[in-house]
This record gives C-alpha cells, structure tokens and sequence, in this order.
C-alpha cells in the first residue's frame, strides 16, 4: 500500500506555472503507474497526464498536451506534474494517483490509491 499527499497548489494568473508534487510513503514508489487527475467545480474527474514506473513513459490528456509535464523521482518518492501557460479552464483540484496494473493510462478504476488532492486557481 501506499500514501499519496500531493502539495504545490495555489492561485495563479492565467499564463503563469505551478509546480505539483506527490509525495509517497509505503511501499516502493517504482512499483506504481503514477497518474495525475483533475476535477473542476461540478464536473466528473478526469485524466490528465500518466508516467510508467520508471519515467521513461508518459501520457496526456489532449487538453493539456505541450503545457503540462509529468515526471518522477523514484529515489525521492515522489511525482510531479509541472504546468506552464495555465488557462483558467485548468482551475480544479488535482490528484494524483497510482496503480499497480495500470491498462489504460487515462482509466480511473486502474488506479488503486489516490492522494486528497490540491487546489488549483486560475484567474482570468
């Protein structure tokens, strides 16, 4: 089993970047498909970027595609999921997430454990 706490959230104007990170305690982060996912007010969660167990493998929701960037640092434990060129439809609260069989990268029932999540703001 493991812990996901996710931090780096906040309000930020549209352009601008914030950095999120997981943090993980348990069991061996390598042995996860790490997924982040986001929610907006009123809406149902959905993907946003993936990376395989040893980072040399990533994926991205089309909406975040060349702005967004996941990456891992397995000897730190943790994921992050660097965002550039924020656009207010960004503004949700971001999970992450992980899975040990992980099929689909985009699939939420893949995932086995999921962090509380982070707010992010994006003002217009």
């Amino acid at each position: 089993q493991v812990q996901l706490v996710e931090s780096g959230g906040g309000l930020v104007q549209a352009g601008g970047s914030l950095r999120l990170s997981c943090a993980t305690s348990g069991r061996t982060l390598s042995t996860y498909t790490m997924g982040w996912f986001r929610q907006a007010p009123g809406k149902e969660r959905e993907f946003v970027a993936a990376v395989s167990q040893t980072g040399h493998s990533t994926f991205y929701a089309d909406s975040v595609k060349v702005r967004f960037t996941v990456s891992r640092d397995n000897a730190k434990n943790t994921v992050y999921l660097q965002m550039n060129s924020l656009k207010p439809e960004d503004t949700a609260v971001y999970y992450c997430a992980g899975g040990v069989v992980v099929n689909r990268w985009s699939r939420i029932d893949d995932y086995d454990y999921w962090g509380q999540g982070t707010r992010v703001t994006v003002s217009s």
